[in-house]
């Protein structure tokens, strides 16, 4: 070496590690928690920087995600029980609110895309569509 302390090279060194080892950490939370259509927000909407909300959209349920530094938060709504989804767009992020028809507090999801409000509220009618249409359409047992 060239004078320096070779403890401060160690020293460099682990702050280094410990450096990649939070970016991989916050990389790994932000990636999506399921596989189908998820909608993940902004890092650039307030309140998503280091771990965005996500939200899954299934024929069945819609499930609010938000990871944690430990752990993470989930609400889920079965489809039935999706009362109305509104948007909210602003000049680059959009606010999709899901009210429950069990009189409980909406999902507010904040900072989507514009384009993403817009599928998340088309697939959430078409799956309510499928699941209140699906009954009637089937053969019953009698017909066949």
């Amino acid at each position: 070496m060239t004078g320096e302390p070779v403890w401060l090279w160690w020293s460099l060194a682990g702050v280094a590690a410990i450096a990649v080892l939070l970016i991989l950490w916050i990389w790994s939370k932000g990636r999506p928690f399921a596989s189908g259509d998820v909608f993940r927000a902004s890092r650039l909407s307030s309140g998503n920087r280091l771990f965005p909300t996500q939200v899954l959209i299934s024929p069945t349920s819609v499930v609010h995600y938000t990871p944690r530094w430990i752990g993470k938060q989930e609400e889920t709504i079965h489809m039935a029980h999706v009362a109305s989804v509104k948007i909210d767009t602003g000049m680059l992020f959009s606010n999709v609110l899901i009210e429950t028809s069990g009189g409980s507090e909406p999902i507010v999801c904040h900072g989507h895309r514009k384009g993403d409000a817009v599928e998340m509220k088309t697939l959430i009618e078409r799956y309510q569509t499928d699941y209140y249409r699906g009954p009637s359409t089937r053969r019953s047992p009698e017909s066949a």
